[in-house]
């Protein structure tokens, strides 16, 4: 997504003019149930069209990711099988829109899909859970950490190798689960997955991105459309929140130059403060044998140039090798 649809987006409409109700996606995860409340609160609140009964109906999609949950993604097809069926169900006019996670988004979106909007960026930082350490730092030696993303993987190997990582796949309740049954020791989550799933009594040390840097889009809901809906574009745009909408622009625009895949760990954060952008970037060997950082500073309708030219620079000093 560009600086320029972004701008796109936010274009005002007089009139919704919604002929049938509402049908957005989504996946059936407690999580991506609660996102997809969260989004159709949203609507309510800014549309009152939508608050009678029936103007808005939600459609569970079981996607290939959901499905096959004792493999890496990396095995199967990569993080966007959380999202290939619900963009099927878009193309055969099933749904409206689909809810999505920004982090689970592909690099590219298929042609004729787009963004529509973003929501407010909740916490984008990750969690430590572990009822043995409050910190990677004090995990007892050889403890065993499950996570199914190389991203994490890498950046406590580069901390820690003498800790063990496992594949750790499932729903927030699955892992939690697991870890409570003694399978890791520890494992990792997304602190707002865990925010909005209201689990207070999980034990967690939330990690600052200076020590475990986030995903691409971490914390942000998006709300994918056909390019050709012009209407439910704007519509959308409504209740989309500019500033997350342009971190995440500099964050994928980076991402798209490492032609980032699940076998590549990449991490990004973008901040927008006192009118500025900064973004930092990180691209790893899946050990954490050698970690490649960088940051940009510039203005938020650079959002696209600034991730790029992080991006290449990346690139460039983790060499050919690091990306086949």
């Amino acid at each position: 997504m560009t600086t320029q649809s972004s701008r796109r987006y936010c274009r005002k409409t007089k009139h919704m003019a919604l002929k049938t109700p509402l049908k957005l996606g989504t996946r059936g995860s407690p999580l991506a149930r609660i996102q997809t409340d969260m989004v159709n609160a949203r609507l309510m609140d800014v549309f009152e069209e939508l608050r009678a009964p029936g103007m808005i109906e939600v459609v569970v999609i079981s996607t290939t990711g959901d499905q096959i949950a004792d493999r890496p993604l990396a095995d199967i097809g990569g993080k966007g099988l959380f999202c290939k069926e619900i963009e099927t169900a878009l193309f055969d006019g099933r749904i409206d829109a689909g809810v999505h996670s920004m982090k689970d988004m592909p690099t590219w979106l298929p042609d004729g899909l787009t963004i529509a909007c973003m929501l407010e960026r909740a916490d984008p930082r990750d969690a430590l859970i572990s009822r043995k350490a409050d910190s990677i730092k004090t995990l007892p030696e050889g403890a065993v950490v499950g996570t199914a993303s190389l991203r994490r993987q890498a950046q406590i190997l580069a901390k820690r190798p003498d800790l063990k990582v496992v594949n750790f796949r499932g729903s927030v309740g699955t892992r939690l689960t697991k870890l409570d049954a003694g399978e890791v020791d520890a494992t990792l989550l997304a602190r707002a997955g865990l925010d909005r799933l209201a689990l207070p009594d999980v034990p967690q040390s939330v990690l600052s991105p200076e020590e475990m840097l986030p995903a691409v889009g971490q914390g942000v809901i998006g709300i994918e459309c056909r390019e050709q809906d012009e209407k439910l574009i704007a519509l959308f745009g409504k209740i989309g929140h500019e500033p997350s909408s342009l971190e995440v622009t500099a964050e994928r625009a980076m991402l798209d130059v490492l032609d980032g895949s699940c076998h590549t760990p990449i991490g990004a954060f973008a901040t927008i403060g006192d009118g500025r952008l900064h973004l930092r970037g990180l691209v790893a060997r899946a050990d954490g044998s050698e970690c490649f950082e960088t940051e940009r500073f510039g203005e938020p309708a650079d959002a696209v140039s600034l991730g790029r030219d992080a991006g290449q620079e990346l690139r460039d000093r983790g060499g050919a090798d690091l990306f086949a």
